[in-house]
């Protein structure tokens, strides 16, 4: 492991020897990355957690706009295992936690309700990563996932760079995988956004506002399982075609509100071609006039609300309440492997999982 950045001076006011420790024989540290245009992000190698992502508002402040923990001992044991975190092998849902490949039944760890979530309760968000940080801007982190690892098949080779672009404030996501054996495979960071920034408590995001590059979206059951239809967004409240605040209708007596307990739902992108680098979201904060714009070459993104944050303390004393953060997963659509119609979430010997996803962060001077 490399760590060439200076960590002990950043605006993150994170201790770089808060962050080392041994887990499982091997060691976590922290990583700041900068660019020319005076962005700074902060992520540990445990799960590959982002910790902070400063950004400047209208007037020129910095604050952290995403939900993190300062020190490795509180991203262990966060009451949010997955915040703002890579998730792997495979982000969302998979009905009763099984799936067919090729004929073989594959049965995996249940972690929410009745089903299995993010790649299980010890997925890519609880594992120690290699990670070299080649200059200021990027840092590479790789993992080694077994075959049979959360039940999953085939030895999966893993690879995810985070890297600031230099004249703009974006985080760029890349992440590469094979596999030897024929598996399944979903990978997204969870990364917990409030352009508000985070505050004791952080105020809910109830107020800032979103759209979506998507017609359609996938609709749950009450287990936030899909039903398996692909519906439209128009004359219901997941459509955010056009600009929408996300409180206006998170409490629409609506079904899929309901299901949800707001929204976690994924959405349809719109795509002009099938793996291109597209605008999927913006998202905005009219107080501090940032602005953040999603692209991705996924074919969906899903919508999440912190419904299910409770308030817990993070970085530097400042708490999560419910709704206090919204997230925009780059993925497949949940339960996949169980759905022949949705596009297909498999990787086989010989190819190799590619995705990008960007972030770009900016100011609205009005």
């Amino acid at each position: 492991m490399i760590n060439t950045a200076m960590t002990e001076s950043n605006l993150s006011g994170l201790n770089r020897k808060d962050f080392q420790q041994d887990i499982n024989g091997k060691k976590t540290d922290l990583f700041i990355l900068r660019n020319k245009a005076g962005m700074e992000v902060a992520a540990t190698n445990y799960g590959c957690a982002v910790l902070t992502i400063m950004v400047p508002d209208r007037n020129g402040k910095y604050a952290n706009v995403v939900l993190g923990h300062d020190s490795i001992d509180h991203v262990v044991h966060s009451p949010e295992p997955f915040l703002s975190t890579i998730i792997g092998r495979y982000g969302n849902r998979i009905a009763k936690g099984k799936f067919t490949l090729f004929g073989e039944e594959h049965n995996l760890a249940i972690n929410n309700g009745p089903n299995a979530l993010h790649g299980g309760p010890t997925g890519f968000h609880a594992r120690v990563w290699d990670a070299v940080q080649p200059d200021d801007t990027t840092v590479i982190f790789t993992y080694t996932s077994a075959d049979g690892e959360e039940g999953f098949p085939g030895k999966l080779e893993v690879e995810v760079t985070y890297r600031l672009e230099d004249e703009t404030n974006a985080l760029a996501i890349e992440y590469r995988a094979t596999t030897d054996k024929a598996t399944i495979v979903n990978l997204t960071n969870h990364a917990f956004f409030n352009l508000a920034g985070i505050a004791n408590p952080t105020p809910t995001v109830n107020n800032q506002i979103i759209t979506i590059n998507a017609d359609y979206f996938v609709p749950i059951d009450k287990d936030s399982i899909p039903t398996g239809e692909i519906l439209k967004v128009e004359g219901t409240p997941m459509d955010f075609r056009t600009p929408h605040t996300i409180g206006e209708r998170i409490d629409a007596d609506d079904e899929q509100i309901i299901n949800g307990e707001g929204y976690d739902h994924c959405y349809v992108l719109n795509k002009k071609e099938s793996g291109s680098l597209e605008l999927a979201a913006t998202y905005s904060d009219p107080e501090s006039g940032r602005t953040m714009e999603m692209y991705t070459t996924e074919v969906g993104v899903q919508l999440y609300t912190g419904n299910w944050l409770n308030g817990f303390e993070g970085a530097h004393g400042a708490t999560f309440p419910a709704r206090s953060a919204v997230c925009f997963e780059a993925q497949c659509f949940p339960d996949t492997p169980n759905r022949a119609h949705f596009p297909s979430c498999v990787l086989l010997p010989g190819d190799e999982y590619q995705q990008q996803t960007i972030y770009k962060f900016d100011v609205d001077k009005k």
